[in-house]
């Protein structure tokens, strides 16, 4: 018998909130995270917005040690362990400095690990500095160090990994670690995802043009989803986490049930038929949508909600094409979507893990929030679904079943669905 795979704890570090609290708040009052940042439009970038959560060092010294935090300057990292700590005590697991619990285990994703940080002892090798690099440069720069982290802080024992696929890693790592509490090698799993910020990672997209540059004096108003206006994503950072638990287990614990995780799929489109290393192959994306919701045993009909991946580019209307098509649903009948990126930007790596919890905070409480800057819906949009499903603010709606999907550079895709927890 395969295990049913529930939520029961969430942990977020956003632009426009750090903690379920604050991040709850922004997305249902349509709160953007966007600013203007100084540092990109000193080193010349088209695009000088951003997101980039707000970190105190007060804050950093509730989760890490005065020991680890010497020479830490690894962002994706702090992130991370901040939302993944966050889950793990939202789930009402406890923190074990003597004991290891083979139980539980992390698959927590990231594009990069330690930009700043390899900068920074770049510029010591070159000056014949190797001596003073310090002995975390590669706890800090390895593109496992997220995991690594959470692994010693939480004492976990059983599979600690990260994984990578650039902007579906977030979505990629939930559908991992449910696959592996499914078939009964794991109680619990943190999973989830996270992003470094600033002009070393966020350049090679300023030079590909791809990134908005007609906003610098409207930061706010500059991530613009399936808008009419939209003209490039914004970059955004942090991190997103979900406890994923047995039911048997979060049973066991009288745990607090967010949701519960019924399947998903990933695929790729190989950089065939349309499909490139930064663009989507059509057909494999609607395969990815149907795939998932054979793999939850729904009917595509009965899904009230998507969490699209709609990112501010040229491929938005291509994006929704897709989930009419996989969906067989347009117009009225089409279910409705939203991108919370209009809030927070494009947190790459990050993107699906923060979203996702964007989607169970939706589910549980019963409520969808805005997609912002989106009033002039795009005119190939609106030729296929009705504007109403895009609401520009929070609406109160009970919510049954939500499908969160993800697709990133390398023509991959991931799609989760997530349903509302019932014994």
């Amino acid at each position: 018998m395969k295990k049913r795979v529930v939520i029961t704890g969430l942990g977020v570090v956003a632009p426009n909130g750090v903690g379920l609290s604050d991040f709850t708040n922004a997305i249902k009052n349509g709160v953007s995270g966007i600013r203007f940042r100084q540092e990109l439009s000193a080193l010349n970038f088209s695009c000088c917005i951003g997101g980039i959560p707000t970190i105190s060092e007060e804050k950093k010294s509730e989760y890490f040690s005065e020991l680890q935090l010497r020479n830490f300057n690894s962002s994706g990292i702090l992130y991370g362990c901040i939302a993944g700590i966050d889950a793990w005590k939202d789930a009402g697991l406890s923190m074990d400095d003597e004991n290891v619990d083979f139980d539980s285990g992390t698959i927590f994703g990231t594009g990069t690990s330690g930009v700043e940080k390899f900068r920074e002892a770049i510029y010591k090798l070159d000056d014949k500095q190797v001596r003073r690099l310090g002995s975390t440069v590669v706890a800090q720069t390895m593109a496992s160090g997220v995991s690594a982290y959470l692994g010693g802080m939480l004492g976990l024992g059983n599979q600690v990994s990260t994984n990578s696929s650039a902007c579906s890693t977030g979505t990629e790592a939930i559908l991992m670690g449910f696959e592996r509490i499914k078939n009964g090698k794991a109680k619990r799993m943190l999973v989830g995802s996270c992003s470094d910020h600033g002009p070393y990672l966020w350049g090679g997209f300023d030079a590909m043009r791809v990134m908005t540059y007609k906003h610098n004096d409207s930061p706010e108003q500059g991530s613009r989803p399936m808008s009419a206006a939209a003209s490039g994503f914004v970059p955004g950072s942090g991190a997103g986490a979900l406890m994923l638990e047995s039911l048997e287990s979060a049973l066991e614990r009288n745990a607090i049930i967010y949701g519960e995780v019924l399947g998903g799929a990933v695929n790729s489109g190989g950089q065939r038929n349309g499909g490139t290393m930064t663009a989507p192959n059509a057909e494999a994306v609607q395969r990815c949508i149907k795939d998932a919701i054979d793999d939850a045993n729904i009917d595509a009909n009965d899904i009230d909600l998507i969490n699209g991946h709609l990112t501010a580019t040229i491929k938005d209307p291509d994006e929704i094409e897709n989930w009419v098509t996989a969906l067989n649903r347009a117009g009225t009948n089409f279910p409705y979507i939203q991108s919370t990126k209009s809030m927070i930007g494009h947190c790459l790596a990050a993107a699906g893990a923060i979203e996702s919890v964007a989607s169970i905070i939706q589910l549980k409480e019963g409520f969808i929030v805005p997609t912002i800057n989106c009033d002039d819906v795009h005119p190939e949009i609106v030729k296929i679904i009705d504007v109403d499903k895009i609401p520009k603010k929070c609406i109160q709606k009970e919510l049954n079943l939500i499908a969160k999907a993800s697709f990133g550079f390398g023509d991959v895709n991931a799609c989760v669905i997530f349903k509302k927890f019932e014994i």
